[in-house]
């Protein structure tokens, strides 16, 4: 008798510490936006936040323009947890020097990246890792119409990237050097045809980004433009459909951060560490995303995917104890 005392006592004290840390905690809006990488981390967060800290969470809908200006107009939801800065930069730097919202941790600490890519085999094989090095080899990328052309895959129809990887074609010389554009005719059909390249072991040179899941289940090469942005240069030409003089450029990395209200900030206790804390590369995420392809997966199954797999990563985010009780509740 006296043992299960002990034992209810116990279980008693345990229920009570965890329903104060709730109570502490509280209820946090978490947005869940409309794209995979940051889909998995909203609900990473929910786990960890749940599991580690006692929050009682809430997943609500979001993008980057509506989330943003209902947190700063309306102060919710609590925190956007992947939230691309650079469209939203003058006015997001406005409300954190008013104190309304607050900057965490650089969620993606390599940034949103996009630029012209090659297979990292075929970039060790022929020592090609510039723009200007792969410029002098057409020989090696096929894809054109006209074989006896380079193939240069570029973005299809209506997409913003296509205007600009079609100057940068040009600005770099590229149709001068052999190369035709390759139109992919769909989203799938540029994915079809650097997957295919990478099957096969052949050359493939185009414009893609990350974090995105094709290049978490293949491995490839940036190429490095050997120029900075230069954004006059960008905004008057670069992004200017039939721009007549197109000059070398390179994109901007996109800075990518978790971003809170004030409000969240001063309840959030030791849950701001976390936020301010956690951050993976686009290599980790693009693998979760392309696990998350491969198997036709939702945004939880995602996160339990990563936090199964990636303990490595995560358990850096928090305390030997918070990390104990996540391991538990998987």
């Amino acid at each position: 008798m006296k043992k299960l005392f002990v034992t209810v006592a116990a279980t008693a004290l345990v229920g009570m510490a965890s329903s104060a840390m709730a109570e502490e905690c509280g209820t946090v809006t978490v947005a869940e936006m409309n794209w995979a990488s940051a889909g998995a981390i909203a609900h990473i967060d929910k786990i960890i936040l749940e599991n580690g800290y006692g929050c009682n969470v809430e997943l609500v809908t979001g993008d980057t323009m509506p989330t943003f200006t209902s947190m700063n107009e309306k102060g919710e939801p609590d925190m956007a947890p992947e939230l691309w800065i650079n469209a939203v930069r003058e006015p997001l730097d406005k409300a954190v020097a008013e104190g309304s919202l607050i900057i965490g941790g650089e969620i993606l600490n390599e940034g949103g990246v996009e630029g012209f890519w090659v297979p990292t085999a075929i970039a060790e094989e022929h020592d090609i890792y510039t723009v200007a090095a792969a410029k002098e080899r057409p020989d090696i990328f096929k894809g054109a119409e006209d074989d006896s052309k380079g193939g240069f895959f570029t973005c299809p129809t209506g997409w913003n990237c296509r205007i600009t990887t079609g100057n940068l074609f040009r600005a770099n010389g590229f149709d001068e050097a052999g190369f035709e554009l390759v139109d992919p005719g769909s989203a799938a059909g540029l994915d079809g045809s650097l997957a295919r390249a990478n099957e096969r072991g052949e050359g493939w040179l185009g414009y893609y980004w990350a974090p995105t899941a094709i290049l978490g289940k293949y491995d490839m090469t940036l190429l490095d433009f050997e120029v900075e942005h230069d954004k006059e240069e960008w905004d008057k030409c670069t992004v200017v459909e039939d721009c007549p003089d197109p000059k070398p450029n390179s994109w901007v990395k996109s800075e990518v951060f978790t971003v809170v209200t004030e409000e969240f900030s001063k309840k959030a206790g030791p849950t701001m560490d976390y936020v301010k804390g956690r951050t993976w590369d686009n290599r980790t995420a693009g693998k979760v995303l392309a696990w998350m392809t491969d198997n036709q997966a939702t945004n939880e199954d995602g996160a339990y995917y990563f936090l199964e797999n990636f303990e490595d990563v995560w358990t850096q985010w928090v305390s030997p104890e918070v990390a104990e009780k996540v391991k538990a509740s998987l």
